[in-house]
């Protein structure tokens, strides 16, 4: 999908192919909820808030066995997904959480050893550690400590127990952010 059209098609696509697990012991729903959840007690702004709860909704447009075994820039596709409905503080951290993992397993070794097997199997396939032309490059752009910080989440928010959370509970912030994105504001 090029972009979704709105957020009622977007929650009706986490409520179609949430329940999807992707080889990490939970489903994709559940991993955005506490992904989300983690940057709402870390006290994230809202933009990263709705960027933890979407930062892997590319891979629903996806094919996990063939995301298994090719990077299908799952990061890219989702952040143009999202480009009608959300501003780049939205959407940056997402398209470069995949890159921001990749920073975080040079520029802090002890990084790498905590992956789980899932992670450490889709790095080998996204290019594995950036080299440091790579990585200085990574910190020039926007948005590039966001994107850290999501990776932070994303890796944190694989527990298997449940967050006690919903995506509907999340509607009015992705609706408040939306409604900024449509005025030419940014988020708060």
């Amino acid at each position: 999908m090029d972009r979704l059209p709105d957020l009622e098609t977007l929650e009706s696509l986490y409520a179609e192919r949430g329940g999807d697990f992707y080889g990490e012991g939970v489903t994709q729903l559940e991993h955005a909820l506490q992904c989300a959840v983690l940057a709402e007690r870390d006290g994230a702004p809202d933009s990263l808030v709705a960027a933890a709860l979407l930062h892997d909704v590319g891979h629903l447009f996806e094919d996990e066995l063939r995301a298994q075994q090719f990077d299908l820039r799952h990061e890219i596709a989702g952040a143009q997904a999202l480009k009608g409905l959300f501003g780049e503080d939205v959407r940056r951290p997402i398209a470069l959480h995949v890159a921001a993992k990749r920073w975080l397993c040079l520029r802090e070794p002890a990084y790498l050893d905590a992956l789980s097997p899932a992670s450490i199997a889709s790095l080998a396939l996204q290019g594995g550690p950036f080299d440091a032309a790579e990585a200085d490059a990574f910190e020039r752009l926007p948005n590039w400590r966001e994107a850290v910080a999501l990776r932070r989440y994303d890796d944190l928010g694989k527990q298997e127990d449940s967050v006690g959370r919903t995506f509907a509970e999340f509607m009015p912030l992705l609706r408040t952010l939306h409604a900024l994105r449509s005025r030419g504001a940014s988020a708060p």
